[in-house]
């Protein structure tokens, strides 16, 4: 991508807000830059009074998650991942409580925050090729972008599970948890996400805004509080002697050897 490309496109058209992350070779990493460029369209929807938002991405990623190198690179990680997170929990919020039906459409690797930030929307239709890893334990770090909020979606069980041994699951797997609405070949997609936001925008904004917020209040009263200490928990983390050694091998491409764990 050349520097004159934005970092994340916008376009209304049919009724809805297309939000896309445009760093295809770099799998879409979230980067305070990134995250800026999405609140900014985030903004631009809300704007525009649409009443679906659809999040996709270009390339053969969702996002591979928080760019570690930025972060590996930072004087202080733990602010830096403090900034970051903090950052991308607005977003979260606002896509929680925007007056419209949020969609996000999944190809490829969903990684990290691209975990949880796929899930933050209300309906997630997914490629076949769809994969989805949490994998910030893999690496050091805790949780954020709303990670937490799944327990709600999949259990306690389940996602405690996910996050401590990041395992790779598939688009079929996660639509049998629950996680996602629709599964459909790569080249059915496009065409499946028309039909489901044709019907939404064609449908009671009213209503559907309404079933959404009654829905969502009664699974987490106050997401903010669970952002919140998501963002603390991966700010501790990234100052630590695990988080840091784990950026470090992830970006070595070796094995992490954590302090703790020969403690």
């Amino acid at each position: 991508m050349s520097e004159s490309e934005p970092l994340v496109t916008i376009e209304i058209r049919d009724g809805a807000a297309w939000i896309t992350f445009n760093q295809p070779e770099a799998g879409n990493p979230f980067s305070l830059g990134s995250v800026a460029a999405l609140a900014d369209a985030v903004g631009v929807a809300r704007r525009a009074d649409v009443g679906v938002v659809v999040l996709g991405a270009t390339g053969k990623m969702f996002s591979v998650g928080g760019d570690l190198a930025s972060i590996h690179a930072s004087a202080d990680p733990s602010q830096h991942l403090d900034d970051l997170a903090e950052a991308l929990h607005r977003i979260v919020s606002e896509l929680i409580h925007i007056d419209a039906v949020v969609v996000s459409v999944v190809q490829g690797t969903a990684a990290g925050a691209g975990v949880a930030f796929a899930f933050a929307a209300d309906i997630v239709l997914a490629a076949e090729s769809a994969r989805f890893t949490m994998a910030y334990t893999k690496v050091g770090l805790a949780p954020d972008g709303g990670s937490s909020l799944l327990a709600e979606s999949i259990g306690l069980h389940r996602t405690l599970y996910l996050a401590l041994m990041n395992p790779v699951v598939s688009a079929r797997d996660a639509q049998a948890m629950g996680l996602v609405a629709e599964v459909h070949p790569a080249d059915e997609l496009d065409a499946a996400v028309a039909k489901v936001v044709a019907t939404l925008a064609t449908g009671s904004r009213s209503a559907l805004v309404a079933a959404k917020h009654v829905i969502r209040s009664q699974a987490v009263p106050t997401p903010e509080a669970a952002l919140r200490q998501e963002a603390l928990a991966m700010r501790t983390q990234a100052g630590s002697p695990d988080g840091r050694e784990g950026v470090a091998a992830f970006l070595e491409k070796r094995p992490a050897n954590f302090p703790s764990a020969r403690s």
